[in-house]
């Protein structure tokens, strides 16, 4: 790769750095290249990203963003998965890596808050924002639907009332 082509990955990382909710780092070594195809499936389907570059890059780009603690991590073959929601990657990867033991999750970073590989593994077992925002749906409705049924139901016990006297006077 060129100069000017470094110049522009350091620049599309840079903008990466400064516009995510969460970046994870982990080790590829050892894993096949449709296992990273596979990954790269999977991150996309979840709303997250995955890329691969030179650790000395990588660095040039952390320069002066919030996520400039995931630096300590950059040694060796590494990859990074990111994405705006702050669960999504972390739980694309950690599912990933029960699958594959190959892909060793080193760390991350949400913001100014750095994580290790522990810290990582807690964000994968929270849910979502579309689930977040399904239950405080669910939770907003369901006062209206309670009082829905209540204000329904004297009528609906009177009508089976009048079903069972019905059907008696027809039984008999």
């Amino acid at each position: 790769m060129d100069r000017a082509g470094k110049e522009v990955l350091v620049s599309s990382l840079n903008d990466v750095f400064r516009n995510t909710g969460v970046v994870v780092v982990a080790h590829y070594s050892g894993l096949t290249v449709a296992q990273i195809q596979k990954l790269r499936r999977e991150m996309k389907k979840a709303g997250a990203s995955v890329k691969v570059a030179k650790n000395r890059l990588v660095k040039i780009a952390l320069d002066g963003t919030e996520v400039q603690s995931i630096t300590s991590y950059l040694k060796g073959p590494t990859i990074l998965l990111y994405s705006q929601d702050p669960v999504a990657a972390p739980k694309v990867a950690m599912a990933f890596a029960k699958e594959h033991d190959k892909l060793v999750v080193l760390g991350g970073a949400m913001g100014r808050t750095a994580l290790n590989a522990d810290g990582v593994k807690a964000l994968a077992t929270m849910p979502s924002l579309d689930e977040l925002r399904a239950k405080l749906v669910g939770l907003i409705q369901a006062p209206a639907t309670k009082i829905a049924q209540v204000s329904t139901a004297p009528a609906a016990k009177l009508a089976r009332v009048f079903g069972a006297y019905a059907n008696r006077d027809q039984a008999a």
